[in-house]
Parts: C-alpha cells; sequence; structure tokens
C-alpha cells in the first residue's frame, strides 16, 4: 500500500429520515479507491452468458496484450471487475469496446466500460471512451500539456495516439 495514500477512519452512521446513512467526502472516495487500487479499473459486462472467472483470470491477460499485474473479479453473473495496474493497460483496454473472449473452444462476447465509484450492474452506463482530432493543430500545440489542456474542454483525456 502507498504510504501517501491517507486512510479513511471509519465513518459514523447517522440516521436521516428514520433511514441509515453516512457520508463520505470527496478526498475520502479519492483514497478509497487508491486504497482499493481501482483508479485502472474497467467493467467487463457479457451479454450472452460467461466462463467460468479461472477462465476469464488465465485468458483475457494474454488475449488482449495487458502486460502489468491485473486482477480479475466477479461482480454478478454478467459483469466483472478488470483492475489494471498501468494507464497503458488501461487505455490499451478500454479503446477497444468489445471483445470476443476465447475459452474452452467457445467465443463470448464482452464489452468494456469505465468503471466508477457510481457504477451500477443494473443501469446502463452513459460513459464512453471516445477518439477526438484537432485538425490543423499547429506544432507548438503538440506537447501533451497543451493537448490534455485542449482535450479537458470534451472529458478527461487518457492519452495521446502515437502519430501525434
Amino acid at each position: 500500500m502507498n504510504p501517501s495514500i491517507p486512510k479513511v477512519a471509519p465513518k459514523p452512521v447517522v440516521m436521516l429520515h428514520g433511514e441509515p446513512n453516512i457520508t463520505w467526502k470527496p478526498s475520502e472516495v479519492r483514497s478509497l479507491i487508491f486504497q482499493e487500487n481501482l483508479q485502472y479499473a474497467i467493467i467487463g459486462k457479457f451479454s450472452y452468458g460467461k466462463p467460468d472467472i479461472k477462465e476469464l483470470r488465465r485468458t483475457i491477460p494474454g488475449q488482449y496484450g495487458i502486460k502489468s499485474a491485473c486482477t480479475i473479479g466477479v461482480l454478478n453473473t454478467r459483469h466483472m471487475l478488470i483492475r489494471l495496474t498501468t494507464m497503458k493497460d488501461y487505455v490499451n483496454l478500454l479503446s477497444t469496446s468489445a471483445f470476443y473472449v476465447k475459452a474452452k473452444e467457445c467465443y463470448w462476447h464482452m464489452r468494456t466500460l469505465k468503471w466508477d465509484p457510481w457504477f451500477e450492474t443494473d443501469v446502463e452506463t452513459t460513459i464512453v471512451a471516445t477518439w477526438i482530432s484537432f485538425p490543423n493543430l499547429p506544432p507548438i500545440l503538440f506537447a501533451n500539456e497543451a493537448i490534455f489542456t485542449i482535450a479537458n474542454a470534451v472529458g478527461k483525456p487518457l492519452t495521446v495516439d502515437m502519430a501525434t
């Protein structure tokens, strides 16, 4: 565990309108994300069944070029959580919206979705990865800092492609 990540102290449960309520500060949510290694997490969604978790753990890293350590776990019958450890693997996996995972001589259709702290398995996500382009961008703005600053107008930039 990274010592620079502050631990989140247990929170008090407060009753609000007769319901138990716990409030988390944004900084505490960020700390929990890092503590649980979720900063590069992706959801794998299977619409038409999936192989068992042991098969997925064995096949996904090799089939999709994951170079660093990753952890694969089950969220429910259709969703799994893939925790990656590098931005490069995260961008690589998230950049392809769907895969066919080959396991035990069958192919299983899996979509990749961006995980966020409010992800709900029973609600279709509206968050997607997309490529954007800046035609006629002057070379002075090719620096990552400049491109990321411009891309922030659209969303959270992940990486710059090799051509740039």
